[in-house]
């Protein structure tokens, strides 16, 4: 762990305190780092502070800084280059997959371009899994979607319980298609904007009594055994639910299709 160490006046200068703690410190100069070129504070393009700079900033040692600039590169946000330092990486080559990267992007992005890429990535997957999901769905699973949707209705005065049931709905379709791959890229960006605010939007009583009619139509289609059907309530459902609660810029162009 790092001391404290002398400031120009002599005085004992201490860490800042988010450093004192953490279980590990490369971790935590990483996240701070990430949040930093998400936000511009080093463009892409330009160099990040050298080492003696950053082991300054951070109170850490170098060899803390060169695992974080490791794990930078990693996630493809920096990329060392001979005779140029680390360089900071244009955000097309970043990890958008990654926590982190997801994360302090969805945080800083007024435009909400993001999060709507976020939807139409979601829709995407969602619906070929419920096309398959409608074809391979046996009987403990569409009675499964039919009394989840059922206690959705008895929840709709309850947005915290009701988003805990809508969950369970979409899942058990995501299970039911056998897609694990999928079923895991929607849950890991899901889970990342689950308990943000602009993510979720408004949660009054008309809006979830709205939604369920949509999962009420899934559940419909897949019972009834219709792939394309299921696919295409899959896409609505996603779409308008997106659309209500986004609010924002009103130009939600990326959503088209």
């Amino acid at each position: 762990m790092t001391t404290s160490q002398a400031g120009p006046d002599g005085r004992t200068v201490a860490p800042p305190s988010w450093v004192q703690r953490p279980a590990n410190l490369a971790q935590a100069v990483t996240a701070e780092l990430v949040q930093r070129i998400v936000r511009g504070v080093h463009p892409p393009g330009t160099p990040l502070p050298p080492e003696p700079a950053l082991c300054e900033t951070f109170a850490v040692s170098r060899t803390v800084i060169r695992e974080a600039v490791k794990v930078l590169q990693e996630k493809g946000l920096v990329q060392v280059r001979q005779g140029s330092g680390t360089v900071v990486t244009a955000p097309s080559k970043w990890n958008m997959l990654d926590e982190l990267v997801l994360g302090a992007s969805v945080a800083e992005d007024e435009s909400l371009a993001i999060l709507d890429d976020l939807v139409v990535t979601r829709r995407l997957l969602e619906s070929d899994m419920a096309n398959v999901a409608a074809r391979l769905a046996d009987e403990p699973t569409v009675e499964r979607l039919r009394a989840t949707v059922a206690r959705m209705d008895e929840l709709v005065d309850d947005h915290v319980a009701y988003e805990e049931q809508d969950r369970v709905f979409h899942d058990a379709i995501m299970e039911a298609s056998g897609n694990r791959i999928a079923r895991a890229v929607v849950k890991a960006l899901v889970s990342q904007v689950l308990h943000t605010a602009r993510y979720v939007g408004r949660t009054d009583r008309s809006l979830c009594i709205a939604s369920n009619l949509g999962h009420r139509r899934i559940y419909e289609r897949i019972a009834a055994g219709d792939p394309d059907g299921a696919a295409a309530a899959m896409f609505d459902h996603i779409t308008d639910a997106w659309l209500v609660r986004r609010g924002g810029p009103s130009d939600a162009a990326r959503l088209q299709r």
